[in-house]
């Protein structure tokens, strides 16, 4: 089972594989050095492959592994202070592990060259002692999410879950589970999720992501200026939020506006990301606006909110998630981006067709049509920053969210191709792609368009 809350993950942007999972393979590796006990360790080399490399430093990937090695985690560092933390390792060297001195230029190394045999996202940690002898290796790979598997048996056998009381491992189990139980989606998720935590603590919890969400929204529209990268693109949310706000109370009001109120919410959550802010991998950082955007959508412009009905959405949103995950990929390093953007999609019209009082069959619909219209897309951000077209692309998905939330409440739920036929589609689609359009930044809009 993949539980809600490894699907949302409170973090820092730009990247969930890029950011914030190498960060928690960092500080894995360096409580993995702490708990030898001994202080023979005097090197340490932190060797990123692949996609890490290629767009690394776009993504912050260096930064994210500084501030693992240094020992802080995504959901709490401060936003603020990652770029100080970082500026004084590369000064100083100094981890806080006694006798080890990093040298940033020489032991953060990126390898453009190799690929770690089980996903482009690889990542080699070494430990040597004085004479340069190896004393520890650890390999990590981030999956997408914030996700992060060792090639290890014993991590594996950690990160083994418990089995859940109402296991589905496809859309059609999902919703036959539905009809044998007289449960509906969201309180199939929950009950799997009552088996790894109490209910008080999973409410508590959803309501965390929640705020976090609207907290990030709520920040994206207060800032203004450039984002950072030197592409020099400049944050637009506040601007749009304040032309919207002029024309509240106006009798001009075009039918359409609310499509500019849903693009708002999803353009000041990927600003925030873009500039390293704190945001919710849903079920990606490249694509976390989405679900947050349609959620806000949920709450300002239809009737009947409530905090269970936000928290039906998120459940919901994260059973579809973790089909998706499960089945193919929500990796754009994998599969492009249409397994970022298209999977925040079809969770966001699944969760908001829930919140609206759909159907199981109407959800997996939902969330179907909203899988089926971003097939194919790539991940070719400019200059391996995730601003163009990530910040604007997150807008589109979490209209067409809404779109096929509309569309299957309109209808009965009977529709000609399934869930599960779009997730294979996908996973198919990602493993044709040639590999210069999954989140390298070597082909697509990367190169036709200058990035200065």
């Amino acid at each position: 089972m993949i539980s809600t809350f490894d699907l949302f993950k409170i973090g820092i942007g730009p990247s969930s594989s890029h950011t914030v999972g190498p960060m928690v393979a960092a500080r894995r590796f360096r409580d993995t050095v702490l708990e030898r006990g001994d202080r023979a360790v005097t090197r340490i080399v932190a060797e990123i492959h692949g996609s890490l490399a290629w767009t690394g430093r776009g993504h912050g990937t260096d930064v994210a592994i500084l501030l693992g090695l240094l020992g802080h985690e995504p959901a709490t560092i401060d936003p603020d202070r990652t770029t100080p933390l970082a500026e004084a390792l590369r000064r100083t060297g100094d981890l806080g592990i006694s006798g080890v001195v990093f040298d940033v230029e020489r032991d953060l190394v990126f390898n453009f060259t190799e690929i770690l045999p089980l996903h482009t996202n690889g990542m080699r940690f070494r430990a040597f002692d004085a004479g340069d002898r190896l004393l520890e290796e650890r390999i990590f790979y981030s999956v997408g999410g914030g996700f992060v598997v060792a090639d290890t048996e014993a991590e594996a056998a950690s990160a083994a879950a418990a089995a859940p009381p109402l296991p589905f491992g496809s859309a059609h189990e999902l919703l036959d589970l539905t009809l044998r139980t007289g449960l509906t989606i969201p309180q199939i998720q929950l009950a799997n999720e009552l088996s790894l935590r109490p209910r008080e603590a999973i409410e508590a919890g959803l309501d965390e992501i929640r705020d976090a969400m609207f907290a990030c929204i709520e920040r994206g529209l207060r800032q203004e200026g450039e984002l950072p990268g030197g592409l020099r693109v400049r944050r637009r949310a506040k601007r749009l939020h304040d032309s919207l706000e002029a024309t509240r109370l106006t009798n001009s009001r075009p039918a359409h506006e609310v499509m500019d109120w849903i693009s708002l919410f999803a353009l000041a959550v990927n600003e925030e990301n873009a500039s390293g802010g704190r945001v919710v991998t849903a079920p990606t950082n490249g694509a976390a606006g989405i679900v947050p955007s349609v959620l806000r959508y949920s709450r300002d412009f239809c009737p009947g909110w409530s905090d269970e009905r936000g928290r039906d959405f998120l459940l919901t949103a994260a059973a579809i998630g973790g089909l998706i995950k499960s089945r193919a990929s929500i990796s754009g390093a994998e599969v492009g981006c249409q397994g970022e953007v298209g999977s925040a999609a079809a969770m966001a019209a699944a969760g908001l067709t829930a919140a609206l009082g759909g159907s199981a069959f109407q959800i997996e619909n939902a969330a179907e049509i909203a899988m089926e219209h971003h097939l194919g897309m790539t991940c070719d951000p400019i200059a391996g920053l995730v601003q163009v077209p990530c910040i604007e692309r997150n807008a589109f998905g979490a209209n067409k969210a809404v779109v096929a939330a509309s569309l299957a409440l309109r209808g009965d739920g009977e529709h000609r191709v399934s869930l599960d036929e779009v997730i294979e589609t996908m996973r198919q689609t990602g493993h044709d792609m040639q590999a210069k359009y999954k989140e390298t930044s070597l082909g697509g809009l990367a190169v036709n368009v200058a990035a200065c």
